[in-house]
């Protein structure tokens, strides 16, 4: 997949879920869960145990209907061994320039993590796609977007953290290109449990909560 079509899709879809569990299995099965709930990206954490085992196997069984990508990417080297599993975009939770770099040098999709106007805009300089904007809900949530995209206009930010049903809407009338959203979807309990269709229906909500927004906005 292209970088530009990469990026045209994870907009159109406006919501990343952030795969953050304790196994490669229930990694994939809340990828397939969020499939199933109409969401056709995920982002799959380094911090998962055997993650790019799961990004292989995802990468695989999907193909290109969903748009896989690897975070928590701390390092070019890891971003590198992602991008070989099949992972297509890479979220970072920090500003490190050598892994966008290494995202830069394959044409593939990074979206580095930052938060104050300068690491915004060093990210932007140095070739982001787009600027996750981390932990966003500690520092004012959708004001802050506001707030950063009165300088920035040209900055696509897709915050994260403090993202849920009740402020997705606001965080993309705000200004946001895309939100992720960890927990509140892709919820541990929830995993713990096997309860996989209230993810699934969790992911039809959050669709259907862009899409409200986004109606509002053109109207």
């Amino acid at each position: 997949m292209q970088a530009k079509e990469v990026l045209a899709r994870i907009t159109e879809i406006g919501i990343v879920p952030v795969v953050r569990t304790a196994s490669a299995e229930s990694a994939m099965r809340a990828v397939e869960a969020i499939y199933r709930g109409g969401v056709r990206a995920a982002e799959i954490t380094m911090t998962v145990p055997g993650a790019v085992r799961a990004l292989e196997k995802i990468a695989d069984e999907f193909g290109d209907k969903i748009v896989l990508g690897a975070g928590t990417v701390l390092d070019p080297e890891t971003a590198r061994i992602c991008m070989l599993a099949g992972a297509e975009f890479f979220v970072t939770p920090s500003l490190k320039l050598a892994t966008i770099e290494m995202a830069k040098r394959y044409a593939k999709v990074i979206c580095p993590g930052a938060l104050t106007p300068t690491e915004v805009l060093t990210a932007w300089e140095a070739g982001a796609d787009m600027v996750k904007i981390f932990p966003c809900g500690n520092v004012g949530g959708p004001k802050y977007i506001r707030a950063l995209k009165g300088p920035f206009p040209q900055i696509e930010m897709v915050p994260t953290g403090g993202v849920n049903l009740e402020t997705a809407g606001e965080f993309l009338k705000a200004g946001a290109c895309a939100v992720a959203v960890g927990g509140e979807l892709v919820d541990a309990k929830l995993i713990r449990e096997e309860r996989y269709g209230l993810i699934e229906e969790r992911a039809r909500q959050y669709l259907a909560v862009i899409g409200k927004a986004r109606a509002e906005m053109a109207g």
